[in-house]
C-alpha cells in the first residue's frame, strides 16, 4: 500500500495553497490524502484548568470546522480523492514530525494562524527541515506550471538523495530538470580565483547528475548549469524565480545544504516558490 501524502491545514490562505498542492500531487501519484488540523487549545488550559468554552463548544467546534472545511475544498478539487483526517492536541512541527514516520510527503504552507499560530515564515517548515522522516514541501504560491524543478548539487550524497527527489517531481509533472551547481567566487587581491581542479570537479558533478537521471528517466528534458558566485544560496535564489519548485537536500558537504540554519534556512525564507526539503529517515 502506497504511503500517503500529509497536509497541515489551518484554514489560512497558505494552507489552502498548500492543501490544492498536496491534493493535486496526491491525484497525480494515485495515493490518499491525510489532512491533519493541529488544536492548541488543550495544552494551554491543561495547567489551569477547566476553561469555559473549550472542552465541548465553540474553541472545539471552530477546530472541528476548519476540518470539515478542508475535507469539502478537497472533494471540490478531487471527488474521488480517498481523504481521511485528524484532530490533534499539540504543536504543529511536533505532530507532523510524528506523521512523518508513515508518510511519503509532508505538506505545509509558508506560514499561516490557528493550528500554526501564525508562526514567523518558515518556523514550522525549519523545524521539520531537521526532524521530518520523509520530504518536506513548503508551498508558497502556484508557481511557475510551465518552470522546472530546480536542484541544487554538490556531489554528496544527500545531495543524491535530492536528487532522486528532484528526478521524481520531474517526471510526474513531465517537467524540465534543472541541474545546478554553485562554485565558489574566491576573491583574492579583488581578483577571482578558484580552486584547483575546481571546475573538472563540478563539471563531474553535473555530468554524474545527467546520466542518474537519464537512467531513471529516459528522455528526460535536462539543463545543466555550472554558475560562479559569492553566496550558494542567493544564486539558488535567483535561478528559483522561474521554477516551479526548488529541492534542497537536508545536508550536505561544502557550502550548498549546510546545516538547517544556514543555506537551507536563508532558502526557506526568501525563496519566492514552492521548496521541497528532501529528508529520509535516520538508519
Amino acid at each position: 500500500m502506497k504511503h500517503s501524502i500529509v497536509v497541515g491545514y489551518d484554514g489560512s490562505d497558505q494552507s489552502r495553497l498548500a492543501l490544492e498542492w498536496a491534493v493535486r500531487q496526491a491525484v497525480l501519484e494515485e495515493r490518499s490524502l491525510h489532512l491533519v488540523h493541529c488544536w492548541i487549545w488543550p495544552l494551554f488550559t491543561d495547567d489551569l484548568g477547566p476553561v469555559e468554552g473549550v472542552a465541548d463548544s465553540g474553541l472545539r467546534h471552530a477546530a472541528e470546522a476548519i476540518v470539515a472545511e478542508g475535507v469539502e475544498e478537497t472533494k471540490r478539487l478531487a471527488p474521488d480523492l480517498e481523504v481521511r483526517t485528524s484532530l490533534v492536541s499539540g504543536v504543529s512541527s511536533g505532530v507532523l514530525e510524528r506523521m512523518s514516520r508513515t508518510a511519503h510527503l509532508v505538506v505545509v504552507g509558508s506560514r499561516g494562524l490557528g493550528g500554526f499560530m501564525g508562526l514567523l515564515v518558515g518556523s514550522v517548515s525549519l523545524k521539520l527541515a531537521g526532524t521530518a522522516h520523509c520530504p518536506v514541501v513548503v508551498v508558497r504560491s502556484r508557481a511557475n506550471p510551465a518552470g522546472p524543478v530546480l536542484i541544487g548539487l554538490d556531489g554528496s550524497p544527500k545531495s543524491d538523495t535530492a536528487l532522486d527527489d528532484a528526478i521524481a517531481l520531474a517526471a510526474a509533472w513531465k517537467a524540465p530538470l534543472k541541474l545546478m551547481h554553485v562554485r565558489d567566487d574566491v576573491r583574492l587581491f579583488g581578483r577571482n580565483h578558484s580552486y584547483p581542479g575546481s571546475d573538472v570537479r563540478a563539471m563531474q558533478i553535473l555530468a554524474d547528475a545527467a546520466i542518474r537521471a537519464r537512467a531513471a528517466v529516459p528522455g528526460i528534458e535536462l539543463e545543466s548549469v555550472l554558475v560562479t558566485g559569492h553566496s550558494v544560496p542567493g544564486t539558488l535564489l535567483e535561478s528559483g524565480t522561474t521554477a516551479r519548485i526548488m529541492v534542497v537536500g537536508e545536508t550536505g558537504q561544502g557550502r550548498f545544504l549546510g546545516a538547517v540554519g544556514s543555506t537551507a534556512q536563508t532558502i526557506l525564507h526568501h525563496a519566492p516558490g514552492n521548496i521541497m526539503i528532501s529528508r529520509r529517515p535516520r538508519g
